[in-house]
């Protein structure tokens, strides 16, 4: 049982955004269930790619996002598919929904309207831009809004070399989680007020948020943000270097004066602790590139499983630089937990990335796979008190499918 047990989510969601929201919620404890348009979830067509390449009908990244959910499907532009939608709207304790605020506010599902008409309900609008603005309405994903316009790209290429190509879903789970969080929240609200309330967050005002130390520079003093590069970083302590295996190593000095002669001691070289090139922060700073250079030959030495045995023998603090896929077969993060067992559609029980909450003594493990399209129609509108009769009737229209 997680601490969501007993609170009902109806999410409107596409793509990763409000669907990862949904599924955080899921993944504590709460009854979701996902209406999709009678053309599905547009994720769902990224499954097609995916057997292609591997012969098998699975979509892990969707799946990642939908796992513990209930799936309907509602023509919510007709007059029964919609009453069917606020049906369950009025039953449900949150609505989440990522669709774009001007295609709410046509199908009379924005936040004035719904809370209006339902006052306990906790509305969670995820946007690109947010809610107000000339750009309210603009077409958003998370690499347009979030890595590219909050300046997360820009952050990351160094003058002159092109934006790096960017995965999906950072930025989206970020906000997911925000989603969440806020949700959160405002049911905590509730509990001592009685009424609901809107939430709202969108991806630029996350990805501001996660460059905020940047952001409050530029504001505060009017530095630029500018990529760091690794051949002269401001501590050469904090950095990665590249071992004799072709491993990666991030020493973590952070604070520079203190690591400085840890460092150098399980290196090898205490001879550089006194040299008055390297001997504080600043003078480092100073000579970042020869310090770097150093380094560089040092630590391509030795393979990383033999500089990872020295390093902890020093105390020195450092972090293996993974490959995502990495992640599988290493045991900390395992014992992080970092992965959750969720059943399959075909009865088996695969492994997928956890959502990163735990709550110790309640822990809510998803008990259902991620849903076919429609596949719980039935069971939904049975829930909500319709008879056989009113449910084919609505088939029959196209207002369900």
């Amino acid at each position: 049982m997680g601490p969501m047990q007993g609170i009902k989510v109806v999410e409107l969601g596409i793509w990763v955004a409000g669907p990862a929201c949904g599924g955080v919620l899921a993944d504590w404890g709460a009854e979701v269930v996902k209406v999709e348009a009678l053309t599905g979830d547009p994720f769902r067509g990224m499954g097609s790619f995916f057997e292609m390449l591997t012969g098998r009908p699975e979509n892990p990244p969707f799946e990642m996002d939908n796992r513990g959910k209930r799936s309907i499907g509602i023509d919510y532009s007709t007059q029964d598919g919609k009453q069917v939608l606020l049906d369950l709207i009025g039953g449900a304790d949150v609505f989440v929904t990522n669709l774009r605020p001007g295609a709410l506010r046509r199908a009379g599902l924005d936040h004035e309207t719904l809370t209006e008409l339902f006052p306990r309900l906790v509305y969670a609008s995820i946007t690109g831009l947010g809610l107000e603005g000339a750009e309210a309405d603009r077409a958003s994903y998370d690499v347009g809004m979030f890595w590219s316009r909050a300046g997360v790209a820009a952050s990351l290429a160094p003058e002159g070399t092109p934006i790096p190509y960017q995965r999906g879903g950072m930025g989206d789970h970020m906000t997911g989680l925000t989603a969440a969080a806020g949700v959160a929240a405002s049911l905590f609200e509730r509990s001592n007020t009685g009424r609901g309330g809107v939430v709202t967050t969108s991806l630029i005002r996350v990805g501001s948020y996660m460059m905020s130390w940047d952001l409050n520079l530029a504001m505060r003093f009017g530095f630029p943000t500018v990529a760091i590069d690794r051949a002269a970083p401001p501590n050469p302590l904090i950095s990665s270097y590249r071992c004799a295996d072709g491993r990666w190593v991030y020493l973590l000095g952070l604070e520079g004066d203190r690591h400085w002669p840890v460092i150098m001691g399980a290196l090898g070289r205490a001879d550089l602790i006194g040299d008055p090139r390297f001997h504080d922060t600043f003078v480092r700073a100073t000579n970042a590139a020869e310090l770097v250079r150093e380094l560089d030959a040092i630590l391509a030495t030795k393979s990383r499983s033999e500089w990872a045995a020295v390093f902890d023998e020093h105390d020195v603090w450092w972090a293996p630089v993974n490959k995502v896929h990495d992640l599988v077969d290493d045991p900390q993060a395992r014992a992080a937990g970092c992965f959750v067992p969720v059943p399959a559609q075909d009865g088996s029980i695969v492994e997928m990335p956890s959502s990163p909450v735990t709550f110790l003594g309640s822990q809510h493990l998803p008990s259902i796979p991620s849903p076919e399209f429609g596949q719980h129609t039935e069971e939904v509108l049975l829930d909500l008190g319709y008879d056989w009769d009113r449910i084919i009737a609505l088939k029959d229209s196209g207002a369900v499918n």
